[in-house]
């Protein structure tokens, strides 16, 4: 059995900008303007201590000249950073929005092409997150934090040039005294943060999905009494979800003995630099100087240490955006082959009306336990066939096996001679498709619902396919007809008319083979006899296999096969 691939919960955050690099590639030239931008403006605001120094021994010289420039200068240097940090600013935002927006499209994408058994392996919700809430959160620090993040990398490296310049030595003794306190500092943090924001990440995914479980299954909670029980449920994520925020809150408090070691630093600087200056190795400029711009370089380590943890909390929902990405990315075993050159179709062009085979067909869930195995069917064009067998046989599966919507573990499906693998997902869809049991809706008007299929088809031709079913009654029937608002959800409707739903989607698309998984459970006796009478109207030359329980559908069939304990049993 070939397991479908899985998302890991807490995915690797090492090197993930490295990771991320190939989807920002297409933005490199907006993205150097943009740091050559943000590098010019910090170096103007660096070069402010520098001036004022020099201010000040010009005061100390009475050297008025020498004053007036280096007000002018000071002057000018304010003007240049507002606008240069402006300017860097949108030019950062408008890249940093392109790359987010791509990769949003790109996740929809892969997302709306995965395997059916990717997208069932996952809890809705945490996909959802990944998609949306973690995407957002990126986007918002895009916007907000990643300047504050580059400018203040940008202030460290050339205050550190600037100090070098004026006193090597005072220098050493800065670093001596900071960089091993902070870095110790950081390394603390670092050791507690990556699996605490991480866990965070998870717990926030699970409470999502457990919370859209209730959605989803709210009728069946509420009248099976099982209320209670989703409620501990939910209260044990969000518990866990509570005790992982506070253990990302915890490694942030690390961060606050930056302020210690920024203090005890200025001390320090305060007396080996007065020092310095009563013996005249330095001049009470330079102090000057190393006092602002080590003032500006702790500014920028406490901006940081505020950063940080909306750093670390978008790193962990990028390194959770990638692993979707690579988890999905198309493999040649799962997908169609490569568009070939010159438009030419990426597989092959298929009759109309073909032969459905199955071959010897095999497929697990689970390893070492099958649910269909060694099941081999042939259908004619135009045969209607019935696909009975008890809860658990396998009829669903079998379904979802013939439409192409699994793949097998061994054996093959063939239409028309050619493996479903082998065709393209568009002319797999024009020539096989699947009315599941549950037929999904979006918010929006019936006509909205009736138009999600391939090639976006006008009002004009959909009242056509409701006609030509007969349906155009029960549309009269709507309070707006087609333009009847169904609101959110399926509540508006009954499962027969959400079948009848499902019937004018495939009608639309005029396949050459139709399955239909039980068009008529659970609905009643007049609705199943609507149903089925659509059903006969739509055939005309099509194969059509219905799974089915209700006798009566199942009398009307001229073949029935009947699947038990995994494997074809009878054909009548």
């Amino acid at each position: 059995m070939a397991e479908p691939q899985r998302l890991t919960a807490t995915p690797d955050q090492r090197r993930v900008l490295r990771r991320a690099w190939p989807h920002m590639r297409p933005e490199r030239r907006g993205i150097a303007l943009a740091l050559l931008a943000g590098a010019a403006a910090t170096a103007t605001t660096v070069a402010v201590p520098a001036v004022i120094g020099a201010g000040v021994d010009h005061i100390l010289q009475r050297d008025r000249v020498g004053l007036f420039t280096a007000v002018a200068a000071l002057t000018v240097l304010a003007l240049l950073r507002l606008v240069l940090f402006r300017r860097s600013e949108l030019l950062l935002i408008a890249v940093g929005e392109r790359v987010v927006r791509s990769l949003r499209d790109l996740a929809v994408t892969r997302l709306s092409r995965a395997p059916l058994r990717f997208l069932e392996a996952h809890p809705s919700g945490d996909l959802l997150r990944r998609t949306t809430t973690e995407i957002a959160d990126l986007a918002n620090f895009v916007r907000g934090q990643l300047p504050d993040v580059l400018t203040v990398g940008a202030y460290l490296l050339f205050t550190t040039v600037l100090l070098l310049t004026y006193s090597p030595l005072l220098t050493i003794a800065l670093a001596l005294v900071f960089v091993p306190a902070i870095v110790t500092v950081l390394r603390l943090f670092k050791k507690a943060a990556n699996p605490a924001f991480a866990a965070e990440a998870a717990a926030a995914g699970t409470v999502a999905a457990t919370y859209r479980e209730l959605v989803q299954s709210r009728e069946m909670l509420r009248t099976g009494g099982g209320t209670a029980f989703w409620r501990e449920r939910f209260l044990a994520d969000n518990e866990r979800r509570y005790r992982a925020a506070r253990r990302s809150q915890r490694s942030l408090f690390l961060i606050s003995l930056a302020r210690i070691v920024q203090s005890l630093t200025t001390a320090v600087l305060l007396l080996v630099g007065g020092w310095l200056a009563a013996r005249g190795s330095i001049s009470v400029g330079t102090v000057v100087v190393f006092i602002l711009a080590t003032r500006q370089l702790f500014d920028s380590a406490t901006q940081a240490s505020n950063l940080v943890g909306q750093v670390q909390v978008s790193l962990v929902g990028l390194a959770r955006l990638l692993d979707l990405l690579t988890t999905t990315a198309p493999r040649p075993a799962l997908h169609a082959p490569r568009q070939a050159p010159d438009d030419a179709p990426a597989g092959p062009v298929t009759a109309e009306r073909g032969v459905l085979e199955v071959e010897d067909l095999h497929y697990s869930y689970v390893a070492g336990t099958e649910v269909l195995g060694g099941v081999s069917v042939r259908v004619e064009p135009g045969e209607r066939v019935g696909l009975v067998g008890p809860t658990g046989s396998g009829k669903t599966t079998l379904a979802k096996l013939m439409t192409g919507l699994y793949a097998p573990d061994s054996g093959a499906v063939r239409y028309d001679g050619h493996d479903l693998t082998a065709l393209d997902p568009a002319e797999l869809r024009r020539r096989i498709v699947l009315v599941p049991q549950r037929v999904h809706l979006i918010e929006g008007t019936l006509l909205d619902n009736l138009r999600l299929v391939p090639g976006d088809p006008g009002e004009p031709r959909i009242a056509e396919a409701v006609d030509r079913l007969g349906l155009a009654d029960w549309v009269r029937t709507l309070d707006g007809g087609l333009h009847t608002d169904l609101g959110r959800g399926t509540g508006r409707l009954s499962a027969g008319e959400l079948q009848l739903i499902g019937l004018v989607r495939a009608a639309l698309l005029d396949p050459a083979v139709l399955v239909l998984d039980e068009a008529t459970a659970d609905i009643d006796p007049e609705s199943a006899r609507t149903l089925e009478t659509a059903i006969d109207t739509l055939r005309a030359d099509r194969t059509l296999i219905v799974i089915a329980h209700r006798e009566a559908t199942i009398k009307r069939l001229p073949r029935v096969i009947r699947l038990d304990e995994n494997a074809l049993l009878a054909h009548n």
